[in-house]
């Protein structure tokens, strides 16, 4: 039997693969690797000075949805065809506000083990992979760090070469929508809706008074809740969505009004088009409140 030669793979082929257009885009965001309180592998991480870090049983919880998210509910809600994926930001939780929370306080650790988390993803959506700046406090002046993992994990740079980029403008089928770490925030789960609807109304101030096309859903994360609000127009609805984390609650969360009294959210969304219009397919968990004494 003659030998088949095998196809040589050139990266410029790979290039024109990951910019072919797709129908889903999956989003996380908030993983803050580095936490003893946020998402970890159930394998641990080696750390800088040789010790191992193992997690913990909250964090195992957080792992298992992980897993279910990948594994089962991202190829279900995309019907198994092909996707991109954005973190929107605070993939680490650095050394802030003075906090104690920290697996280690060492940048290089917390970057190993977000790279051991986020590496098999990018691989998931065969490099179709962005990356957001997050917040200064957690990723370091200018997003420094965040820069530094998303080149690590070969991000999608944009036009001025940075990998970590502040926001990103991206075309799903037909429609455009438009992710940014940073939204407001509020003390009151009455007002949740308000600042998110205020933005996607902003949005579309923009682009009226420059003559830009609007988006058609905007994704803001930050706040560690998800919500998603709606305003009609010709054709259908534009859209804001706020994603869940993948933090659990710390002490500053313990006496924020509105944050003290919840469960905490963790999760992701899908950004599909299908049958011509743009749809948000949340996934979100929460875990039961402090045990009830007898």
């Amino acid at each position: 039997m003659a030998k088949t030669k095998s196809k040589k793979v050139r990266a410029s082929d790979l290039k024109r693969e990951v910019k072919k257009p797709v129908n889903n885009v999956v989003v996380v965001s908030d993983t803050h690797c580095g936490c003893a309180l946020a998402i970890c592998d159930a394998a641990g991480c080696g750390l800088d000075d040789g010790g191992l870090y193992m997690p913990s049983k909250l964090q195992l919880k957080l792992w298992a949805m992980w897993r279910e998210f990948w594994d089962e509910w991202v190829p279900e809600a995309t019907r198994g065809e092909p996707f991109a994926v954005v973190h929107n930001g605070d993939a680490i939780d650095g050394v802030h506000h003075g906090s104690t929370t920290q697996i280690s306080q060492n940048l290089s650790d917390q970057n190993e083990i977000a790279f051991r988390l986020l590496a098999p993803i990018v691989e998931l959506c065969e490099g179709r992979y962005y990356h957001i700046r997050g917040t200064e406090a957690h990723v370091a002046k200018s997003g420094a760090e965040e820069e530094r993992l998303a080149k690590r994990l070969g991000s999608i740079p944009n036009s001025e070469g940075q990998f970590a980029r502040w926001d990103l403008w991206k075309n799903v089928g037909d429609g455009l929508i438009h992710c940014l770490h940073h939204v407001g925030t509020t003390g009151s789960n009455a007002y949740e809706s308000t600042a998110v609807h205020k933005e996607l109304v902003e949005s579309f101030t923009e682009a009226g008074r420059w003559g830009h096309k609007p988006p058609s859903i905007i994704v803001r994360s930050h706040r560690h809740r998800s919500i998603i609000t709606e305003i009609p127009i010709e054709g259908g609805s534009a859209k804001a969505v706020v994603t869940p984390a993948w933090q659990s609650k710390t002490p500053f969360a313990w006496k924020i009004p509105g944050a003290r009294l919840t469960t905490p959210q963790f999760g992701g969304i899908l950004i599909r088009q299908s049958h011509g219009r743009l749809f948000i397919d949340p996934k979100t968990w929460t875990i039961a409140h402090s045990a009830t004494e007898p």
